[in-house]
């Protein structure tokens, strides 16, 4: 079975991340399928396009967009599958949803860390607008810009993601616009939360 154009994908897991083990306890985070925050972005490959070749396969693992697996209500209160939806867990996903395959970035995509906030006066946690380049792509790479170089990026430009337990920001490459030198007091901010996912 494959779609002309499209991937077809399942969920890792589930289709939501509503829960987190704390201390061997279940706790429900959200009950809301409207949250994008808790829509898995997680997927498998189960079957590639017919019409190009890729190297993504079947049986990878892939980052996809978070309204892929999202449920929605409809004017009248009926709930619903996103567009993509095909049948049985399974989705359609275009080459541009997904971000990264087998922790390799994805076309002009790349994943940031971000940094606590080490200023005493600042009551924020992290640092607006900074980061590590954790995964890079080969535009940044051409460029110079490779994991662990530190990088200023635009406002409103990151998706938060969890990726192997760790908290990280997927942008596009033309999002990253200025590179810093390390100072060497940069900290990574990972909540203890997304450890556990």
């Amino acid at each position: 079975m494959n779609s002309l154009y499209s991937f077809i994908i399942r969920p890792y897991k589930e289709r939501y991340n509503n829960s987190t083990s704390i201390d061997g306890k279940e706790l429900v985070l959200n009950t809301n399928i409207e949250h994008h925050q808790f829509v898995s972005k997680k997927a498998v490959v189960v079957s590639t396009p017919a019409a190009f070749d890729t190297d993504i396969k079947c049986g990878d693992i892939v980052y996809v967009h978070h309204n892929l697996f999202r449920r929605w209500y409809d004017q009248k209160g009926n709930e619903r599958n996103s567009s993509t939806y095909f049948k049985d867990n399974l989705y359609f996903c275009s080459l541009d949803q997904i971000y990264m395959y087998n922790l390799k970035c994805h076309l002009n995509y790349c994943f940031v860390k971000p940094l606590k906030e080490i200023e005493p006066m600042v009551i924020k946690k992290e640092k607006d607008y900074f980061g590590i380049l954790k995964y890079s792509n080969s535009s940044l790479e051409a460029v110079g810009l490779r994991p662990g170089a530190l990088v200023v990026f635009t406002p409103n430009s990151e998706f938060e993601f969890i990726v192997e337990g760790e908290r990280l920001y997927c942008m596009k490459s033309n999002d990253i616009a200025l590179t810093h030198e390390h100072e060497g007091n940069e900290e990574e901010n990972n909540p203890s939360w997304a450890k556990s996912s």
